[in-house]
């Protein structure tokens, strides 16, 4: 059995997650900004479908990506030379967010809610939540959002609408994050195409250490500047 969580309600230390379904902790609380915070700080998100409570996660092992290591193939590469796309950071992120909900996650449906797709434009306006999208001919083609806290960023979601747009995007933050030194991308769970990219599984527990230090560290929250997105690639 998992605990349900009141509004004031702690998380339980994460060893105590279920290893069937691997990594769910809890249920109940809300989406408020303290909360959301608090979760990421300690390595829980949260991961439910409409209809159902709110449920929190923390899997054991972890998929992580760390920035310098991010796969880029010679004919990614050859595609972020060209210069038929732009790349724009926190421009529409709503959207973005919108976007992703119109995909699947993990094989198990649409699960960005209309509360989900609030409670994270709401950490978006406090500077917590960041897009990375891929623009062609003047339309958002691709991209991925997710939610950064001191030198951790935490992937929630990725969507494409156009061949390696969200691809690019992926390439543009993990380049992005290492200028500025982060160190680590969160991919939540362990997928073929997370590990096709350069992404590994390390434990729980160590995930959970560098967190402590990493989400202490680095710049504080806000939007990232639109101008930093340019000519990372050509």
């Amino acid at each position: 059995m998992i605990p349900w969580l009141d509004a004031d309600s702690p998380f339980p230390p994460v060893s105590r997650a279920l290893t069937d379904p691997n990594g769910l902790l809890a249920a109940g609380a809300d989406l408020s900004p303290a909360r959301l915070l608090d979760a990421y700080r300690h390595g829980i998100f949260p991961w439910y479908a409409e209809g159902e409570p709110i449920l929190w996660w923390s899997p054991d092992p972890r998929m992580v990506l760390f920035p310098a290591e991010v796969r880029i193939t010679r004919s990614l590469a050859k595609r972020l030379r060209r210069s038929d796309y732009e790349v724009h950071l926190d421009r529409s992120c709503s959207e973005v967010i919108a976007a992703c909900g119109a995909t699947r996650r993990h094989g198990a449906g649409t699960w960005i809610t209309p509360q989900m797709l609030a409670a994270y434009s709401r950490l978006h306006k406090l500077g917590y939540v960041h897009s990375v999208e891929t623009w062609i001919d003047g339309k958002l083609a691709g991209g991925l959002y997710g939610v950064a806290i001191g030198r951790a960023f935490y992937g929630e979601s990725m969507f494409t609408r156009a061949t390696d747009a969200s691809k690019i995007a992926l390439a543009h933050l993990a380049r992005y994050l290492e200028m500025r030194q982060f160190a680590v991308i969160d991919c939540q769970m362990t997928t073929a195409h997370l590990a096709s990219l350069g992404g590994r599984e390390i434990d729980r527990a160590q995930f959970v250490r560098g967190l402590a230090t990493w989400t202490q560290e680095g710049a504080p929250a806000g939007l990232w500047p639109m101008a930093d997105a340019k000519h990372m690639f050509r």
